[in-house]
């Protein structure tokens, strides 16, 4: 029998919820949603059904992804009244998961063939990210530490040291702790960004129901030296708005990715960190975004 259980989560403002059937081992292995559950007040902004049968006809391809090794894959098509997903862990695994969404993602409907936590996971983050685009909020792919009261969010493609550069900032400066390690949300609140811990955090364990001003920006970019140096604002633009989420390919998406990474770039400063994975890069970052001598 198909028993239907609900719980409703916040993280940076937004509520959404997730439904499903009652098995306790599934709910247990989403325990990274715990730190933002709450009672189910306050408006919904989407919601996501686990649900046993889908019905899909005349999908048509938009997107389909080209993901590294060791990457998911994500492929997207139009159908009647929204979109539809296919998530597989791994470019070589087959799809294990289809996500039937309205075409505002308000509301979506899942069903796996195995691999249910991740297709959980990531059924939630991508209607997070579509849905809250054109309200002030973008999910960022980066690593975020706080320190004196700021979030400081360090970009990079994968491989570059993001993760690295933020535990050689615990390891160096006083004061610093990891607020996320892979998909924090940056939102402008009363005129200032801010940085939300999110439930997704990649392989680093960090799910923290908190937020910062946003202290500064910084792309991590794999050098034989360290060195730091401001951005412009059109070079801050590419570097945060290349690393947001979103489906670029609808308009409205891509237009509420860019009216809130050129409100960020215009308040937040944004640099670029030629470095070593070492000490040293750390205290150069460091003394460079914090003003400290």
């Amino acid at each position: 029998m198909w028993v239907i259980r609900k719980k409703s989560y916040l993280v940076a403002g937004h509520v959404f919820s997730l439904s499903m059937d009652g098995e306790e081992r599934i709910w247990e292995a989403l325990d990274n949603y715990e730190p933002f559950l709450i009672d189910g007040s306050g408006k919904e902004l989407f919601s996501l059904e686990l649900v046993p049968e889908l019905d899909i006809q005349d999908k048509r391809e938009l997107y389909v992804s080209n993901p590294e090794p060791g990457e998911q894959r994500i492929d997207i098509h139009t159908i009647e009244g929204g979109y539809l997903f296919e998530l597989a862990p791994l470019p070589e695994m087959p799809i294990c998961g289809w996500l039937k969404v309205t075409s505002d993602f308000s509301k979506g409907c899942l069903k796996t063939d195995s691999s249910r936590v991740f297709c959980v996971n990531n059924a939630l983050m991508l209607m997070y990210a579509f849905r809250t685009a054109g309200l002030d909020t973008i999910e960022i792919h980066a690593s975020c530490t706080v320190c004196e009261g700021k979030g400081f969010l360090f970009l990079g493609k994968s491989g570059t040291g993001k993760s690295t550069h933020s535990r050689l900032w615990l390891k160096n400066v006083p004061g610093a702790w990891l607020l996320n390690d892979d998909n924090p949300v940056i939102r402008i609140m009363d005129g200032v960004p801010r940085v939300y811990g999110t439930p997704w955090s990649g392989k680093t364990p960090c799910y923290i129901n908190d937020d910062y001003p946003v202290g500064a920006v910084v792309r991590i970019n794999r050098a034989p030296h360290d060195a730091i140096h401001r951005m412009g604002l059109v070079e801050g633009f590419a570097s945060l708005y290349s690393s947001s989420s979103g489906l670029r390919a609808l308009k409205p998406i891509a237009d509420g990715l860019f009216n809130t990474v050129s409100s960020v770039v215009q308040k937040v400063p944004c640099y670029m960190m030629d470095c070593l994975p070492d000490d040293e890069a750390a205290l150069v970052c460091s003394k460079e975004v914090l003003g400290n001598e």
